[in-house]
């Protein structure tokens, strides 16, 4: 049994209320779509939600109905998570919705294709074909170019990570900051939380195994834009706030990743998730330590996009 409070127990009972039998990959995605539907609130009045095409990939675009700011509007690029096998553009509503709102900025969520269709480095391609779409002024909005952050859960972090890997080795334009929500990056597997959270509330160490094998595919030599942590060198990258969660077995992911960055010199933020469980921010307005990881996670976030370069 895990510590947890009782609101993140009566989340998690929630959670799993929707497990179903069918264990096929429909079925799979059929019930993560019905789990996350049922904590998805309705749009916000006073903001605008459509689906584009950006790069030759399918894209939401939230924007507050304000006027086009003179510079372009301030961009948070977002990756979902649902372990690169399940999940969507409706799926995290929830959280787009409330990024955007709150902050009163442009959020644009990425549709990558799904595994094991799809398997690395599809997902990976589609990340960055929109970013340099966006870069290339191909968005759907004016977009300040200058300020704009990456942030992915789950393994939309894992995406984010290698994105400002990518775009760090190629030499092109970085996102401001990079924020990354109890990712998972490769590690190793006799990482402390593997053993320690091995059966943990809403994601297992086989969970994380049987996911990570789906979007690897026929991989022998893996890629660090596949697996983050095998990166040769972590110097030259955006600043980061990596948020872990303390009951995850990826929390470890998050904590090496954030002291390889310290260890290059890059300004990296960790925050602990102390009494937080993987897939705990759909629980807004329900568990009083995820309210707080959203009040850090929009400080921060308030501060990449809304200051002065």
């Amino acid at each position: 049994m895990y510590p947890i409070s009782s609101p993140m127990r009566a989340f998690v009972a929630k959670t799993e209320a929707f497990t179903s039998d069918d264990s096929s990959l429909a079925g799979l995605r059929q019930t993560y779509n019905r789990m996350c539907q049922a904590f998805t609130p309705p749009i916000p009045t006073g903001l605008h939600v459509a689906d584009c095409s950006v790069g030759g990939v399918s894209v939401r675009s939230y924007r507050p109905e304000a006027p086009d700011p003179a510079e372009g509007w301030p961009c948070l690029l977002y990756i979902h998570g649902g372990g690169w096998v399940v999940g969507g553009l409706d799926s995290h509503d929830f959280i787009c919705l409330e990024l955007a709102a709150t902050l009163q900025v442009l959020v644009i969520a990425i549709d990558y294709r799904l595994a094991p269709e799809h398997p690395y480095p599809a997902a990976y391609n589609d990340c960055r074909a929109v970013w340099q779409a966006i870069q290339a002024g191909e968005g759907p909005h004016a977009i300040n170019l200058e300020r704009r952050v990456v942030m992915g859960d789950s393994a939309g972090g894992n995406l984010a990570a290698a994105l400002c890997l990518g775009l760090r080795d190629d030499r092109q334009a970085l996102p401001r900051a990079q924020v990354l929500v109890y990712p998972g990056l490769g590690g190793p597997a006799d990482l402390p939380s593997r053993a320690d959270c091995w059966d943990a509330p809403l994601l297992s160490r086989a969970d994380t195994e049987d996911y990570l094998a789906l979007y690897l595919g026929d991989m022998r030599i893996p890629s660090s834009y596949a697996l983050p942590l095998l990166a040769e060198t972590f110097s030259g990258l955006p600043k980061a706030l990596i948020a872990v969660a303390q009951f995850d077995p990826l929390r470890d992911d998050g904590r090496l990743y954030a002291e390889r960055l310290q260890a290059a010199g890059m300004e990296t933020v960790l925050y602990p998730g102390k009494g937080l469980v993987h897939g705990c921010l759909r629980a807004r307005g329900q568990v009083p330590e995820v309210d707080r990881l959203y009040d850090y996670l929009l400080g921060y976030l308030r501060r990449e996009l809304l200051t002065q370069v």
